[in-house]
C-alpha cells in the first residue's frame, strides 16, 4: 500500500527547495553572461551562507545514511567518514584554499592546464568526472531505494523526480541556487533528524542505547588495521581534489574567508555528525521482531543488503507517522544536497577546461555558459541512468574515488606547491603509473579480480588487507618527481636533443607560447592560449580584470594609475577586458579615415 503522507511530506519539501532554487538563481545580476559568475556566483558568497555550502561539500545523502549504516554494521570506530572529511577540509584550507583563492583560479583543473597543458589537463578531467558522476548517480540510486521500500512508490518515479528538481534549479542558477539551497537543506537534515532521536530513543522495542549493552563502539581486529588506515588515508587526503570543494573555495571573496570557511565547515562535518550516529546505535538495541518491520528471517530481521536503509528504516518504524515524514523529507533533501553540486562541479569543468580551453579557444562567455548548461543536463541524465541500470553503482564510485586519490591529490599538491619540480613527463608517467596499481589491486564490488595480490590479501573473501590504495599514491607521487627531474636534466643538458620534446614543455616550446608562471602582473597577453590569474581578495564579481593596478591609498584621479582597458559590446555596454581575451572589431564597421583623407 503507497503510503501517501510519507508522499505529500516528500513533494512539500521538493516544493520548498524548488523555490528556494529559483528565489536564488533571480539573485544573479540581469542580463549578466559571464560563465565564471554562474561558475562561482560572482565570488561574492558571505560567510553565512559559505558555511553553510562548504559544509554541503559532505554532508548529505551518501554522508547521512553512510554514518548510520557504519554504526550499525561494524560500530563507530569504523565510522571514519565524519572525522575523515572534517581532517580532509582542514588540510584542504591549510595548504590549498587560500593559494587557490589568491590565484584567481576558476576550477579545480586550471592549475594543472596552466603547468601541464590543455591536453594533459584534459586526462586528469576524467577521474574527476568520473567520481562526480557515480557519486551523484550512488546517492539518487540510494534515494530510490529508500523511497521505494518505505513510501511503496516506483523507484524510476522517485529517483527522476529527484534528479529534474535538483537539475532544474541548477541549470538557471548555478552556484547561487546550490548555495542557497544547501542552507535549507542542511537545516532539514539537522532538524529533521534531531526531531526523530527522541521518538526513536523512547520506543517500546528500544533497549538500552549504551554502548557497554549494545555494543555499537566496535573494533578493529589486529589483521585489518592495514585497510583501516587506508582508508582513513583515503577519506583525509582523497577528500581534498574533488571540484565540489574547490568550487566553494573559489566562490569566496578572499583566500583567507575561504580558509576560514573550511575550518568552519569541519566542525560542521562533526556537528552533522551526532544525528545518524544515534540513530546507528538506536538501531543496534533495537528488537525488531518486535516492530512493525517484517523480518527477513527468524534468525537476522536486518540482513547486510538492506542495512545501508537503516536510517530510514528507524525513521518509518520507530517514530510516530507525523514525525516520519519530517525525516523522510530531511533524507530526501540531503540526497539533492549532494546531486546538485556535483552535477555542477562536472559541468563546470567540462565547459571551462576542456570545451573552452582545447576545443573552442576563441568561445564567447554566452557560448561557455550554454556549453555548462547542456552540461548540466547531461550529467544530470547520466547520472539518473546509472542509477536505474547498474546495480553496483557504489563500487563504480568507490573505484573513481581511489583513482581521485591515487592520481590527482599528489599531482595538485605538486602544481600548487612545487611547479618547478614537475612537468607533463611526469604528470603522464604518475598518471599511468597510479591507474596501473590501483586497478591491478581490483575491486570486488564491481568483480574486477586482484591481478597483484599484496602482503595479508585474503584468498577467501578476496580483499586487500594491505594499503595498496595509499602505496599506490606514493608511487605516484614519487613517479611525477623523479620522471619530472630526469627528463628536464636530459633535455637541459644536451643529452636529448630538443626535437625529442614531443609534448613541448621543456626546451621545445613554440615560439608563440608564453609560460603564464614567466608574466608578470598586470601583463597584458594578446594570445588567447595564455591565460593569466590574478588574485581578486575582496573584489566581487569577474576575476582577471588586465592591468587593474591600483596601489592603495592613491587617489582615483592620480595620474600615475594604470586604468583597465575597456571595450564596448555591439549592444553598447562597457566591459572591463580580460587578460588573455581577444576582442574581435564589428564586422560591418568602416576603418577610420586618416586626418585629412578625402573621399574620392
Amino acid at each position: 500500500m503507497i503510503n501517501i503522507g510519507g508522499i505529500v511530506s516528500i513533494i512539500l519539501f521538493y516544493l520548498m527547495i524548488l523555490a528556494v532554487g529559483i528565489w536564488a538563481a533571480k539573485k544573479q545580476p540581469v542580463g549578466e553572461d559571464d560563465s565564471e559568475d554562474v561558475m562561482l556566483a560572482g565570488r561574492s558568497i558571505g560567510i553565512f551562507v559559505g558555511i553553510f555550502t562548504m559544509t554541503a561539500t559532505w554532508v548529505g545523502g551518501g554522508y547521512i545514511n553512510g554514518t548510520a549504516e557504519a554504526v550499525y554494521d561494524t560500530g563507530l570506530v569504523w565510522c571514519q567518514a565524519p572525522f575523515g572529511y572534517a581532517l580532509s577540509l582542514v588540510l584542504g584550507g591549510i595548504l590549498f584554499a587560500n593559494k587557490m583563492r589568491t590565484e584567481g583560479y576558476v576550477t579545480m583543473l586550471d592549475p594543472f592546464q596552466d603547468k601541464f597543458g590543455e591536453r594533459m589537463g584534459g586526462l586528469l578531467f576524467l577521474p574527476a568526472l568520473c567520481g562526480e558522476v557515480f557519486w551523484s548517480a550512488a546517492i539518487l540510486g540510494a534515494l530510490g531505494a529508500t523511497l521505494s521500500v518505505i513510501l511503496n512508490v516506483d523507484i524510476e518515479g522517485a529517483v527522476i523526480l529527484s534528479a529534474c528538481i535538483a537539475v532544474g534549479y541548477t541549470l538557471f542558477g548555478g552556484l547561487y541556487a546550490v548555495a542557497y539551497t544547501d542552507v535549507v537543506q542542511l537545516g532539514c537534515i539537522f532538524i529533521g533528524l534531531w526531531l526523530c532521536i527522541p521518538f526513536a530513543w523512547n520506543h517500546e522495542a528500544v533497549g538500552d542505547v549504551m554502548p557497554e549493552n549494545s555494543d555499537w563502539i566496535g573494533s578493529v581486529p589486529m589483521r585489518e588495521w592495514g585497510l583501516y588506515t587506508d582508508y582513513c588515508l583515503l577519506l583525509i587526503f582523497g577528500g581534498i581534489p574533488w571540484q565540489v570543494y574547490f568550487q566553494r573555495v573559489l566562490s569566496s571573496k578572499s583566500g583567507h574567508k575561504a580558509q576560514l570557511l573550511s575550518y568552519v565547515a569541519a566542525f560542521g562535518c562533526i556537528i552533522m555528525a551526532f544525528p545518524p550516529i544515534f540513530i546507528g546505535a538506536i538501531a543496534r538495541a533495537t528488537a525488531w521482531n518486535e516492530t512493525a518491520f517484517e523480518c527477513e528471517s527468524e534468525t537476522q530481521c536486518i540482513s547486510s543488503n538492506h542495512t545501508s536503509m537503516i536510517l530510514p528504516i528507524v525513521i518509518q518504524y520507530l517514530t510516530p507517522s507525523y514525525v516520519s515524514f519530517v525525516g523522510l523529507g530531511a533524507i530526501s533533501a540531503a540526497v539533492m544536497s549532494s546531486a546538485d553540486s556535483s552535477v555542477l562541479s562536472a559541468s563546470s569543468m567540462f565547459a571551462r577546461n576542456i570545451w573552452k580551453s582545447i576545443f573552442r579557444q576563441n568561445a564567447s562567455e554566452t557560448e561557455i555558459l550554454w556549453v555548462m548548461r547542456v552540461g548540466i543536463f547531461v550529467v544530470g541524465g547520466l547520472a539518473t541512468t546509472l542509477a536505474l541500470t547498474i546495480s553496483s553503482i557504489y563500487g563504480l564510485w568507490y573505484l573513481s574515488s581511489d583513482l581521485v586519490y591515487v592520481i590527482l591529490f599528489p599531482q595538485l599538491l605538486m602544481v600548487v606547491h612545487f611547479k618547478d619540480h614537475c612537468n607533463t613527463y611526469g604528470s603522464l608517467a604518475a598518471y599511468i603509473i597510479g591507474i596501473f596499481f590501483r586497478t591491478m589491486g581490483g575491486e570486488a564490488m564491481i568483480g574486477i579480480p586482484a591481478v597483484i595480490k599484496y602482503p595479508w590479501y585474503d584468498e577467501e573473501t578476496g580483499e586487500q588487507l594491505f594499503p595498496f590504495r595509499t602505496l599506490s599514491m606514493i608511487l605516484s607521487a614519487v613517479t611525477l618527481v623523479v620522471v619530472s627531474e630526469v627528463t628536464q636534466h636530459l633535455f637541459d643538458s644536451g643529452t636529448i636533443h630538443q626535437k625529442w620534446d614531443i609534448l613541448k614543455c621543456i626546451v621545445n616550446i613554440p615560439e608563440d607560447a608564453l609560460r603564464v608562471d614567466d608574466l608578470h602582473e598586470g601583463d597584458m597577453m594578446m594570445a588567447h592560449t595564455v591565460i593569466k590569474y590574478s588574485a581578486t581578495d575582496e573584489m566581487n564579481g569577474r576575476i582577471n580584470p588586465a592591468l587593474s593596478i591600483e596601489p592603495e591609498g592613491e587617489e582615483e584621479g592620480d595620474p600615475l594609475q594604470v586604468k583597465a582597458p575597456t571595450f564596448t559590446t555591439p549592444a553598447g555596454q562597457v566591459k572591463k577586458r580580460l587578460v588573455g581575451e581577444v576582442i574581435s572589431p564589428p564586422v560591418d564597421v568602416d576603418p577610420p579615415k586618416k586626418q585629412g583623407q578625402t573621399k574620392l
